[in-house]
Formats: structure tokens, sequence, C-alpha cells
């Protein structure tokens, strides 16, 4: 007989492609395991999700708004709605382990769970721990996580060192460079920029690119660039006519995107981090100045400081990140310098380590 798990979390895809990455790897070790996923009502995991094979449930649950006070009104009708609905689904799914990945909907999944003395995980994929996670990190069976010096944030006995989870699909990825640029359309004797800016899109990346489209061109160079779903209509207005450049709002089959890539633009969250590590590219990042507590700072300085990356703020992107991408492609030295030290710092069997500890204390 199998385990029953619940795995809580999502609102970008870096809570949720971790996520589907344990659940498959938990998959592996015990395939009677039967999974419930819970994320929040209007958010991708809604969609991604079920395209991976599972099934889901969504809160009607929002999380502190930074920017507008007002819009916080709502948030204690909210938050003791999505505990009932929480206690709902225990009932009826009667989970033996919950595991939360981040985002709105874990707390309250996480919260219910510890209440009732059901076994509670989480996975921290940043290198500055959120708060709800601090709070449920108290109770919790085990916490998983990506980056050293973690013990300032949870209990030291509690803590596990495993990295961050990376999709298979990335993981076991045999695409060689010239069928990725093919896969979009572009030519194999340019080399290619890729540019993510999260599954959300990033405005900053969006109007530096925008703003400097034709230097892509001057230098030679081609891009791959995924514009998140508000600037997907302007990307696609303003290349037209450009042989050299490939706009899309997503990028589902990103093994493709990272095979074509000889360097790469993105935000600096934990899941894109794990990403390109493995996958060893040369990056500049932008850090999102909004995420909480300004972890992608915390991130993008890790790879500084290991002269794994680049970084350029995001006030300083609109007229400066163009011209260092440029800069960085006509250095082959530091290219190199930057893919050697990134490939040191990729794991790839993260998701199984997860999935044999949590078996471990829960059969």
């Amino acid at each position: 007989m199998g385990n029953r798990i619940i795995i809580a979390g999502g609102g970008t895809g870096g809570h949720i492609f971790p996520a589907i990455a344990i659940a498959n790897a938990i998959k592996r070790l015990q395939p009677e395991t039967v999974f419930l996923f819970v994320g929040a009502q209007g958010k991708m995991e809604m969609e991604k999700v079920p395209q991976a094979g599972f099934q889901i449930e969504g809160l009607d649950i929002a999380g502190f708004n930074r920017s507008s006070l007002i819009k916080n009104i709502a948030l204690p009708y909210k938050l003791a709605k999505s505990f009932l609905q929480v206690r709902r689904i225990f009932k009826q799914f009667k989970p033996d382990a919950v595991i939360g990945v981040g985002g709105y909907s874990s707390y309250p999944v996480l919260r219910y769970a510890q209440s009732i003395g059901v076994a509670s995980f989480i996975h921290e994929s940043n290198s500055f721990a959120g708060k709800s996670n601090q709070l449920l990190g108290k109770k919790a069976t085990r916490i998983f996580v990506a980056t050293d010096g973690m013990e300032k944030f949870f209990p030291v006995k509690k803590i596990q060192l495993t990295g961050n989870p990376v999709r298979a699909a990335i993981v076991q990825s045999t695409i060689l460079r010239e069928e990725g640029i093919r896969f979009f359309g572009l030519d194999p004797a340019k080399q290619t920029i890729l540019s993510i800016g999260g599954s959300l899109g990033a405005k900053t990346i969006n109007e530096a690119i925008a703003s400097s489209l034709n230097s892509f061109e001057a230098n030679n160079l081609q891009l791959i660039w995924q514009s998140g779903k508000t600037y997907a209509s302007r990307a696609k207005e303003i290349i037209q006519g450009s042989s050299n450049i490939w706009a899309g709002d997503f990028i589902t089959d990103m093994e493709y995107a990272y095979a074509a890539a000889d360097l790469v633009i993105s935000r600096s969250g934990a899941m894109a981090i794990a990403e390109l590590c493995v996958v060893k590219k040369p990056v500049i990042m932008v850090p999102y100045p909004f995420a909480a507590e300004d972890h992608q700072t915390v991130n993008a300085q890790n790879l500084v400081n290991k002269n794994a990356a680049l970084m350029i703020t995001d006030k300083e992107a609109l007229n400066g990140l163009v011209p260092a991408i440029i800069e960085l492609a006509k250095d082959e030295a530091k290219k190199t310098m930057l893919k050697n030290n990134i490939s040191k710092l990729g794991i790839t069997n993260a998701d199984d380590i997860i999935a044999q500890e949590i078996l471990k204390l829960i059969n």
C-alpha cells in the first residue's frame, strides 16, 4: 500500500517545477504513492500541475501585497477560508505527509498538518528563507535547503542540504546546440543569447531588450526572448521582420532553449540558478528587486562571489544590460571562466535525495 502525500505551494515556475520533480522522484521509488497538489486559485500551478499528470485542488488565498496595503483588507478572511478548505481536503484525502515548496498555499496546508500531527516537510529553494517557512520550520519534520548557512533561519538539527531539484528533461537532455537553435528557427552560425525573465516575465529585462533591439543584429548576435504573458504581444510586434530574434511568452521545452544558448540573461530565482548550474551557461543575472527579503539579490551575489555569474541591478538594467551582454559575448576568456565556475555548482540528483529521505521518515 502506497503513501498518500499532499504537495502544497506554487505561484511561479520556481516553486512548481521542483514540486513536480520531487513527486516524480517519489513515484520512481514507490510507484503506488498517491499525490494531491494544493495550489492557489488563478495561479499557474492550476495549469502546470495537471499538465504534468497530477491532480490539484485550488485554495481561495492570496499573499500579502507589499505595494498596495489596501489590497490586504480581505487577507484575514481569505486566510480563514483557506484553513476551512484545507480541513476539508485533509478529511477527504487523509494524507500521511505534506510537502511545502513555497508560495501562498503552502502555509495553511503545512500549518494544519502540524496542528494534527501529520509529518511535514519543507523545501526552501532560496538562500534567504521566507517568513512563512521560518515559522513552519519550527515544527517541520525535515527542512531541505539549497545552500549552506541556513541555520540562521531554521533549527540546525532539522536541516538537510540537498540543492534544488531540476526537471528531468533538463538534467537528462542530450539535445545538441544546433538542434536547439533550429528548434527556434535561428542560425547555428551566430552566437545566441537566451533571455528568461522567470515564468511570469520580467518588465525591466523586456524594456532593456526592446530599447536596444537593433544592437543584437549590429553585433551579429541572435536572441531567444521569453517575454512573459504581459509583454508577449508587444515583443511580437517589435520583432516583425527580424530574422535574428525569436520571441514568445513562455518556453515549455526549456531543454531546447538551454541547448541553443551561448549566453543567458536571467532573473535570479532559485530554480533559474539551479538550472543554469546544471546546463553550465555564462549568465548575467538581473535580480527582481521586490522579491521577499530581496532574496534574488542574495541568490545572485552567492554566484558572483564564486566568479560563477555577473550581476546587474534592476535599476542599471535599462541602459546597462544589453551593452553588458554584448561585451560578454566578445570576451571568450570571461565566458569560459563563468562557464567553468558555474558548472561546479550543478546538482543533478536533489529530487532523489529528497524523495529517499521523505520515504525513510514516513514508512
